[in-house]
């Protein structure tokens, strides 16, 4: 699979799409180009952003897709921020942000109050899951 691929799987399609993040694995050898995913099963569709920072090129998912959700990384410092993600979602078109790398570890720490009325006023569902917890799409 590589960048514009699409996988279809016995329960549906992945698509890889772009991403702009560093990519090293745990030696610090290089780790490969940084991607997203969009996930289409059972009748939602969901994109995964992985590790990323704001791109434009998330205004094309919108253009292809109606989002259910969007897993956007949240923490700042190595990634997009609370208001890069709110960007983020508008561009591809979620209503409903699910947040990925936060609390963690100092750098990444946020304040999930001021997450979540940042996302409220700007008209967008913020679930901040705890570990291990699920929800339902």
């Amino acid at each position: 699979m590589n960048l514009g691929g699409t996988v279809k799987l016995p329960f549906g399609t992945i698509k890889m799409v772009a991403a702009a993040h560093s990519s090293s694995l745990p030696d610090g050898s290089y780790g490969g180009l940084a991607a997203g995913f969009v996930i289409e099963a059972e009748g939602k569709t969901i994109y995964f952003a992985g590790d990323t920072a704001l791109t434009y090129d998330m205004k094309i998912l919108a253009e292809r897709y109606t989002l259910d959700a969007a897993i956007l990384p949240i923490g700042d410092h190595f990634t997009m921020g609370i208001d890069d993600a709110l960007v983020a979602a508008d561009w591809a078109g979620a209503s409903r942000i699910i947040g990925m790398h936060y609390d963690t570890f100092p750098p990444i720490s946020i304040d999930q109050e001021e997450a979540r009325n940042k996302a409220a006023a700007a008209g967008k569902e913020l679930v901040l899951l705890k570990i291990g917890e699920t929800i339902t799409i």
